[in-house]
C-alpha cells in the first residue's frame, strides 16, 4: 500500500491490497478502494489498482482491483470527481478530470478516457469505451462505444397519464376537487391542444388545486411531462 502526501481519509476508509494512491486525494466515508474483483475466476493473485492525485472518491463508492487475465491494473487517473455509491469494476481504465456521478457503474475492463462524464445511475457493460469529452445521461444503458465529444441519452418517453387519484383521495381530497383535478388533466393531457391553449382552458375551471397547477406550468423552466 502506497498513500501519497496530503490525502485525507474522512472516516471508516477501506484502503486494501497492492494499491497505489497518489497525492491529495480526499476519501469519504465508507468508500472502498482496491478491493477484491467481483470476479469468480479470481484467486487472490497480486493484482493492482493505481489512483492519481486530487481526485474526490465520494461516500460508498466501491473500486475493484485488477485480474490476472484482465491486465492486472485497475486505474483512475486524477481530478476526478466519483461521486456516492459509484463502482469502478476490475481493470477498468478510468482517465483525469471525469466525473462518474451517483451510482454510475462501470463493468470490468471499461475504459474512460479523459474529461468525459458518466451520469447518475448509468451502467456502463463490460469492455465498452467511453471516449474523450463524451457526456452520458442519466440513466443511460452503454452496451457500445461512446462517441468522443458526443451527448449520448437513453430515449425520454416518461408520460404523465392523469392524476393520483387513489393517492388524493388518501390525502382527503373531496370527490369535486378530484373531478376539477380530472377535468383539467384531461384539458391538457388529452385534448387535441397546446400547452398554452390547455392552460387557457384550465384558468376558466374553479378551484385552489387547478389555481396551482396551472401556476406550476407557468413557472417551469424545463418544460412539463404530459
Amino acid at each position: 500500500m502506497v498513500l501519497g502526501e496530503d490525502c485525507t481519509l474522512i472516516s471508516h476508509v477501506v484502503l486494501e491490497g497492492r494499491t497505489t494512491i497518489g497525492a491529495r486525494n480526499v476519501f469519504h466515508p465508507f468508500c472502498a478502494v482496491g478491493i477484491a474483483p467481483q470476479d469468480l475466476k479470481y484467486q487472490g493473485e497480486p493484482t493492482e489498482t493505481v489512483i492519481g492525485d486530487d481526485n474526490t472518491i465520494r461516500e460508498n463508492v466501491t473500486i475493484s482491483r485488477g485480474t490476472a487475465k484482465g491486465g492486472g491494473v485497475t486505474r483512475v487517473g486524477s481530478n476526478c470527481l466519483i461521486m456516492a455509491y459509484a463502482h469502478i469494476g476490475h481493470d477498468s481504465q478510468v482517465g483525469s478530470h471525469v466525473i462518474m456521478a451517483n451510482a454510475a457503474t462501470l463493468a470490468g475492463h471499461v475504459t474512460i478516457e479523459d474529461y468525459a462524464t458518466v451520469g447518475a445511475f448509468s451502467p456502463v457493460h463490460q469492455f465498452c469505451t467511453v471516449g474523450a469529452h463524451a457526456y452520458i445521461g442519466g440513466g443511460t444503458i452503454v452496451t457500445q462505444d461512446v462517441l468522443p465529444f458526443s451527448l449520448t441519452s437513453s430515449r425520454r418517453e416518461n408520460k404523465a397519464f392523469g392524476i393520483n387519484k387513489v393517492g388524493l383521495a388518501r390525502r382527503g381530497f373531496s370527490p369535486e376537487r378530484l373531478e376539477r383535478l380530472q377535468k383539467a388533466f384531461r384539458l391538457l393531457l388529452a385534448a387535441k391542444m397546446n400547452t398554452t391553449q390547455a392552460v387557457a382552458k384550465m384558468r376558466e375551471l374553479e378551484g385552489e388545486d387547478v389555481a396551482l397547477l396551472v401556476g406550476f406550468i407557468e413557472r417551469s423552466e424545463r418544460g412539463v411531462i404530459k
